[in-house]
């Protein structure tokens, strides 16, 4: 028995992709700094991955130039060590950027499965997470985190992505409940349950392709969040040093080398400075494309 549907049926979703890429590069072309967005999402990608490789602060250290000013061999010149301040940024990056991706992955992870199942089984189900989910957002993130790094000076970065994981997942299953109460009445969800499909295929084949830009771009601001949460608690000492991080440099700029009233570690303190700046100005621009590409609406054809 010849079945030609099949072929009609990939000559769809082939035509589906093009027409879906041409639409990611007209909302790239219309604002070219999203593309500026997505070079810098790339490097740092690049920088974490292959950087402390090819750039270790671990150098010869110049120990007659200490806090030496920027030039050609030092960009951002030395620290109070000799050491190169551009490669302290590099090796930083890893921990930076891997905490940050821990902690995305465990905030979306939660946070979605939170979501779904309440929004999509509703009744006393709903009513009891959303409960927790309340008083979760209740208490204060910043307070929380500072007691819990006094108690356990967690360092290791999987411990510090769990821990930022574990404190952010709210917000996301907030969201993504609003999101499935919205599409658990649309036509194809009500088509599904009246062929009788399963909930696992329901809400694995039907809901979350459905949700799945609107989870990363969550993914991409639990990054944000974690790299000022972790930044934040190593500027502060609150926790042991013992990581490599953008972080430990302000706290080292700011208050062993006087950044603040001197300008012999300014560049010290303006190099990670700038890396956060930057992280963070990729990310906005590639939520903002992000936005534009999923979001219809909002599209100018």
């Amino acid at each position: 028995m010849s079945v030609t549907i099949m072929p009609e049926a990939g000559g769809a979703h082939a035509t589906l992709r093009r027409n879906f890429w041409r639409g990611v590069w007209r909302v790239m072309k219309r604002k070219p700094s999203r593309l500026v967005g997505v070079v810098i999402m790339a490097g740092f990608a690049f920088m974490g991955i292959a950087g402390p490789l090819l750039y270790p602060a671990q150098l010869p250290r110049d120990t007659d130039a200490l806090y030496a000013p920027p030039s050609w061999q030092h960009p951002f010149g030395t620290d109070f060590e000799g050491t190169d301040v551009v490669a302290l940024v590099v090796t930083g990056s890893q921990y930076v950027l891997l905490t940050a991706v821990i902690t995305a992955v465990i905030t979306v992870v939660l946070g979605t499965g939170i979501g779904l199942f309440s929004g999509f089984k509703r009744g006393r189900w709903d009513t009891v997470l959303m409960r927790v989910t309340d008083m979760k957002l209740t208490i204060p993130g910043l307070p929380l985190l500072l007691v819990l790094s006094t108690v356990w000076k967690f360092s290791a970065a999987f411990e510090m992505g769990l821990v930022l994981g574990l404190l952010g997942w709210g917000g996301v299953a907030r969201a993504v409940r609003a999101q499935t109460l919205s599409l658990r009445e649309r036509g194809f969800i009500e088509a599904a349950r009246g062929l009788g499909l399963s909930t696992t295929h329901i809400v694995g084949r039907e809901l979350l392709p459905s949700m799945a830009p609107y989870i990363a771009m969550n993914a991409l601001i639990a990054v944000t969040g974690a790299v000022y949460a972790q930044v934040g608690l190593f500027f502060l000492g609150v926790l042991p040093f013992e990581a490599s991080n953008w972080g430990v440099m302000l706290n080292t700029a700011v208050f062993g080398g006087g950044a603040l009233t001197t300008t012999a570690a300014l560049p010290y303190l303006m190099a990670p400075l700038l890396a956060i700046l930057l992280l963070t100005l990729g990310i906005v621009l590639v939520v903002d494309a992000m936005d534009e590409i999923f979001n219809p609406r909002l599209r100018e054809e």
